[in-house]
């Protein structure tokens, strides 16, 4: 190391004295243009000679492996019927839940995404006058809704949902429960439908997303009754009417400037 120094600064210091005498060269001489960079390539090349590059290694680390986030879920049909077997309940939607829990495996609190699948997915339920329940469970997974109709108002919501579920990666069955919920707020007799994904917030470490929804809990009479679409889907009919009546005013425009300038031009030509 001291070698590589000493021998750095010997050249530093040639480096000056060629650098001097070419100075004095060409103030002695007159200097054509072809001697000054020579000169210059001469200090250059002793100053970076021997020098060894400084090369800096990144400091690499893997990141931290998440879970994969399974896409939309398929869109599964199920119904509840009563005690005279007709139809009470009707529900068509996607279903995806996302649970916070603590990992039996590492003791941190990871967090899962699952899909339902309506082919695996047993339903069952409940109706009355005033409320109904829809029960749908897939292996070691249990997710209960209830619905409550207000009959001075004829308006009916989903008050309550509960999720059941035991986890390989969970260390015991974990129960989530929410009983003032507010969500799916529809009209007695109609249908209540949400197409865009949708998230229900149900506890801190839970949370339901919607896709495709439909569901009617009371007034059932053989099929879905007329629906009554969700503030997000009527986002997305509100867009192309804004752009409609913005093109339709845009022309508006544009005729009557054409309007007024044919008459500008003909009443122009009448003073000539």
């Amino acid at each position: 190391m001291e070698d590589a120094v000493v021998f750095f600064f010997f050249n530093l210091c040639l480096s000056f004295n060629v650098a001097f005498l070419c100075l004095f060269k060409i103030m002695l001489i007159p200097a054509k243009p072809c001697d000054i960079t020579i000169a210059a390539l001469t200090i250059h090349q002793t100053l970076t000679a021997d020098v060894p590059p400084t090369v800096v290694t990144p400091e690499t680390s893997s990141p931290p492996a998440s879970p994969a986030t399974p896409g939309p879920p398929e869109r599964g049909s199920y119904n509840v019927t009563n005690a005279t077997d007709a139809v009470c309940l009707l529900a068509r939607m996607g279903l995806q839940l996302k649970i916070s829990f603590i990992s039996s495996s590492s003791g941190k609190t990871v967090q899962e995404v699952l899909n339902l699948h309506p082919n695996l997915v047993k339903f069952s339920g409940s109706c009355d006058p005033d409320s109904a329940t829809l029960i749908l469970t897939e292996d070691n997974i249990t997710l209960t809704f209830s619905f409550s109709l207000n009959s001075t108002s004829n308006k009916y919501h989903l008050s309550g949902l509960e999720l059941s579920a035991a986890l390989p990666d969970m260390t015991k069955r974990i129960v989530f429960r929410n009983t003032s919920l507010n969500y799916m707020v529809g009209t007695l007799g109609h249908s209540y439908m949400c197409q865009k994904e949708k998230t229900l917030s149900i506890t801190q470490d839970f949370s339901l997303n919607t896709f495709q929804l439909q569901v009617q809990p009371f007034g059932v009479n053989g099929d879905f009754g007329a629906a009554e679409e969700c503030e997000l889907d009527e986002d997305d009919m509100l867009i192309p009417i804004i752009v409609g009546a913005a093109l339709a005013v845009l022309v508006l425009i544009v005729i009557l400037a054409y309007l007024i300038g044919r008459n500008r031009s003909h009443a122009g030509y009448q003073t000539i």
